[in-house]
């Protein structure tokens, strides 16, 4: 089952939905059953602006918690990068034979990477995670051969420089899983939706300020939006773009 904050326009379209309507709710349904007296207005208002400071704070961390896990991604695409650049270059400590098998595996490895990042569908997703294991048991053999034959610190090289694009991977596909718990989702959707049904009881006119009552949920179904777009590492529009795959992978076509 895929994660549905991994769809952020649906996420916006539906929480502004649900919010709109807890702002309705609060303006015509509860109020009309208890009216908020003047007497109390004041006190109701810094129960309204410390529920909405709460509010505030959550969603500002739940943004940190998106950068940084993207941010995250952003490095350990260079790193992934940077270990088979590297790996590539080692080969030529191998003999000869084995040095031009695990060229030719990194490049059809660093092809897979470069899909890991631009592939949507999970489906391809899968079938891109089972070859990148296939290549990886491959290129493992093709340096554990000729190591194994004759282990000398030249050739221990060559199977360090693997063992960083093995692990590197490994590091990628775990920060692509390391995303806002649904709990920090369920805290700030029961919060939004206090904040917005509070707003719309507090309205002293809820026609005339119609157009007033649509800014809070908008403006916090956009914050919900942001994040989940921010989080998800494939089904957003800000997305990890693999650059640094994509131009070694040129620069090893030339070679």
């Amino acid at each position: 089952m895929q994660n549905p904050m991994n769809f952020p326009v649906p996420v916006f379209v539906v929480s502004f939905a649900v919010l709109w309507l807890a702002t309705q709710l609060g303006a015509h349904v509860i109020s009309k059953h208890r009216k908020l007296e003047e007497d109390v207005r004041d006190d109701f208002g810094a129960i309204l602006a410390a529920t909405l400071t709460l509010l505030g704070l959550i969603i500002g961390f739940s943004f940190a918690m998106a950068v940084s896990r993207y941010d995250q991604r952003k490095n350990y695409e260079a790193a992934e990068a940077n270990a088979i650049g590297t790996e590539y270059a080692r080969a030529d400590l191998l003999p000869a034979a084995d040095a031009a098998k695990v060229r030719a595996l990194l490049k059809d490895y660093l092809d897979q990477r470069v899909l890991f990042y631009t592939t949507r569908d999970e489906q391809q997703v899968l079938q891109i995670n089972a070859r990148t294991a296939q290549l990886q048991s491959e290129l493992w053999a093709a340096v554990r051969a000729p190591a194994a034959a004759k282990p000398t610190p030249i050739t221990a090289l060559a199977v360090w420089g693997m063992n960083d694009v093995l692990n590197s991977q490994a590091y990628t596909q775990a920060a692509s899983w390391n995303r806002i718990p649904t709990a920090a989702w369920v805290l700030m959707a029961i919060i939004a939706l206090c904040c917005t049904t509070l707003a719309g009881y507090s309205a002293r006119n809820a026609k005339a300020e119609t157009y007033l009552l649509l800014v809070l949920p908008l403006v916090v179904s956009i914050s919900f939006f942001l994040i989940a777009d921010i989080d998800s590492p494939r089904g957003g529009v800000i997305r990890v773009l693999p650059q640094n795959l994509a131009s070694l992978a040129e620069s090893l076509r030339g070679h």
